[in-house]
């Protein structure tokens, strides 16, 4: 007979979630991950069998978390205009430290390359959820003339969302609010009638 789970396993993941993105996959160890999650390493090993399948995990919880929150955005008061700025607005971080972390899927990204399949189709799958998220938002403000149509509203979101990723790299790389938001709101602008 197998003894009960003596952990709660979302707040195990949510927590190393947290150790993976502020040090990368290959830079974090399971002694981080447990005393971090005050969690014994065969434990987790129970659930997660090794540190890649819980990566893995942690990397489709963050996908997941942020994907409701554009949901959220976008199913919210307001106008398209309004709905891109809120996306814009979360994507800014409000303290350096948090900016430094940068993007979980941004960092594994560069970190990854397409060198693990499994992990490529966790950052393109929310590459693609950013991309229709915003693809959603300007076909409603195309239609209610608040944004060009010059280009179609899959072009005009692949590029705020190529905004995005490059702002969160920059981010990653130390560059603070001051020097990141305009770029986003030149994207953002170039997109208005």
């Amino acid at each position: 007979m197998t003894r009960p789970r003596e952990f709660d396993v979302d707040q195990v993941l949510f927590q190393a979630m947290e150790v993976f993105w502020a040090k990368g996959f290959k830079s974090t160890s399971f002694e981080d991950i447990t005393n971090k999650t005050k969690v014994k390493k065969q434990s987790l090993y129970g659930v997660f069998e090794d540190k890649r399948a819980l990566f893995l995990s942690a990397l489709v919880l963050y996908r997941e978390h942020n994907l409701l929150k554009l949901q959220e955005i976008i199913a919210g008061e307001g106008s398209p205009e309004d709905q891109i700025d809120a996306i814009l607005s979360t994507s800014m971080c409000e303290n350096r430290e948090d900016a430094r972390k940068g993007c979980l899927m941004v960092n594994t990204a560069l970190e990854f390359g397409i060198s693990d399949a499994d992990v490529t189709k966790q950052v393109e799958g929310m590459n693609n959820d950013v991309r229709l998220a915003l693809e959603e938002v300007i076909e409603k403000g195309q239609a209610a003339g608040q944004f060009t149509t010059q280009y179609t509203s899959s072009e005009l979101a692949l590029h705020l969302a190529n905004a995005l990723q490059g702002v969160r790299v920059l981010q990653k790389s130390g560059q603070d609010n001051q020097q990141t938001e305009p770029i986003l709101r030149t994207a953002f602008g170039l997109m208005k009638t």
